[in-house]
């Protein structure tokens, strides 16, 4: 289903305790602000600075304004999940994000060397967050509070939603749905899908039933009853890929045969009526309900072991 425009949605209840002047990251500053408790805690690798150019800054200011009490836990100790709790159980969910860059793009360089600063902490310092950061914070989250619901994003989560070819170990992972246990995994930029999310959580309704919002992935064991399957060979080949066909190329000292007409050979003697095929529309299957069809693509055992499939399911998903 498409997300109703962002301001269109009846602010949560706790709208009115007001925008803070900074989303709490301790106890300490959610007791100025007079909260008992966070409706939604974001989990970033990068550091927190209320300014449009930190992703968790606009998606934190975004959900306040849609009146749940956000609060950040920025760059947390991933040794151990006691970081994890510095801010209580949140009442909806964990928002876990590996920050503005994937986290080894960040860390590491293409020669797959640690690089010595990070562009997004505090005096540029190195090594303040973890290899596969999405899924070391949400194996935490898990630690610390098993029962809330976990919501993955970010350029990691989303490049990664299927299985992907993982350049730092040379080979083909799995969904990171799959390794980080993730409730449901939001990909792109998602602002409305996040909205829609949240208020959906916090009528009450489980997060795993909550299935039908365009810009988000989540495991299911099969399709739901109605649903029709395509398989992905239906819309794209395995195999080599013909190299396209250039329409401006000119073939010098050939005569183009199809540009040449020979009306005497293709004139009908007069009264004589050619025979034309018209299709019995009767006959014609009816159309699918695309917004209830689902894109089987090959299973990773498949395009783990085979670079034609994976290849393949790579152009299908990028059709999406």
């Amino acid at each position: 289903m498409l997300a109703k425009p962002i301001p269109s949605y009846r602010p949560y209840w706790a709208k009115r305790f007001g925008p803070a002047p900074i989303l709490p990251m301790s106890r300490a500053e959610m007791d100025a602000l007079g909260w008992d408790s966070c409706d939604i805690i974001l989990i970033t690798g990068d550091a927190y600075i209320d300014h449009p150019s930190f992703g968790m800054a606009l998606v934190g200011r975004l959900l306040e304004a849609q009146g749940f009490r956000v609060g950040i836990i920025a760059q947390p100790d991933w040794q151990n999940a006691n970081a994890f709790k510095a801010l209580g159980k949140p009442n909806l969910y964990f928002g876990v994000t590996a920050g503005n860059m994937d986290s080894m793009v960040n860390r590491y360089t293409a020669d797959r060397k640690i690089r010595s600063d990070d562009a997004y902490t505090p005096d540029a310092a190195a090594n303040k967050r973890p290899d596969r950061a999405v899924l070391v914070y949400s194996q935490r989250c898990r630690e610390a509070y098993s029962d809330v619901p976990l919501v993955v994003g970010s350029i990691e989560a989303s490049l990664r939603r299927i299985a992907h070819y993982d350049y730092w170990s040379d080979k083909v992972r799995r969904s990171i749905l799959v390794d980080s246990k993730a409730d449901i995994l939001l990909y792109g930029n998602a602002e409305r899908a996040l909205v829609e999310l949240s208020h959906r959580v916090a009528k009450g309704e489980k997060i795993a039933d909550i299935q039908d919002i365009r810009g988000t992935a989540f495991l299911r064991k099969k399709i739901p009853e109605g649903w029709s399957e395509i398989e992905s060979t239906k819309l794209d080949r395995p195999g080599a890929v013909d190299k396209p066909v250039d329409p401006y190329e000119m073939k010098m000292g050939k005569a183009d045969a199809s540009c040449a007409t020979d009306e005497a050979k293709t004139a009908l003697p007069d009264g004589v009526k050619g025979i034309e095929i018209v299709p019995n529309l009767r006959l014609k299957a009816p159309k699918a309900d695309r917004t209830k069809q689902v894109v089987r693509l090959p299973a990773y055992e498949e395009v783990a072991n085979d670079p034609v499939l994976y290849a393949h399911a790579s152009r299908v998903l990028h059709l999406e």
